[in-house]
């Protein structure tokens, strides 16, 4: 954890028993890392990142991700908190959108965060921005804290924040059309 950040333990203890102010503070931690780290991250494997992309193309930024929310799972997990999925969230129900020439892309992710006695304490949304031309982030990945973990709530409340959102797929979905487009393309040339 940088030394700019404040422990995540003391943080929490200002609103002990109120899951609302918990997970909005989680929130905060976890952009305040971001802030303090994300560039960091970047500059320091960079070589490793440049790496990663060539070889698998934008599982890269997952590589990324991982690097950077390390010390924010390692500080939860000492607090008996737990990310589930791990964050950054389900690749699989994540959605992505971006401009045309695909420089700058966000993807959506989302992961319920539960306290120590396992009650849910709501979601943690990661906000990646990414380029699918290089592997270049145009800016800090976001941070959205939620009161809900339903997957069907979660996607309704962030459709609200979102148009675009709520017009894109979710991975899943977006790989099936592109399979069936696949298979469309051979059909067509035999």
């Amino acid at each position: 954890m940088n030394q700019n950040d404040t422990r995540l333990g003391s943080m929490l203890e200002e609103g002990a028993g109120n899951a609302l102010y918990q997970i909005y503070k989680i929130g905060h931690f976890i952009d305040t890392h971001i802030q303090s780290n994300w560039q960091g991250v970047l500059s320091n494997h960079a070589d490793k990142l440049k790496r990663a992309y060539e070889e698998a193309g934008d599982m890269a930024y997952g590589t990324y991700l991982n690097l950077l929310l390390n010390p924010v799972l390692k500080e939860m997990k000492e607090l008996g908190l737990r990310a589930e999925p791990r964050l950054p969230g389900d690749f699989d129900i994540s959605r992505e959108w971006g401009n045309e020439d695909e420089t700058d892309q966000q993807r959506w992710m989302w992961s319920a965060i539960y306290g120590k006695d396992g009650e849910p304490l709501g979601t943690i949304v990661i906000q990646v921005y990414h380029d699918h031309t290089q592997f270049r982030l145009p800016r800090k990945p976001g941070v959205l804290a939620l009161t809900m973990t339903a997957k069907e709530e979660v996607a309704e409340a962030l459709s609200a924040l979102s148009e675009s959102f709520a017009q894109a797929l979710e991975f899943t979905e977006e790989y099936k059309l592109y399979l069936a487009s696949l298979n469309d393309e051979q059909s067509g040339k035999n």
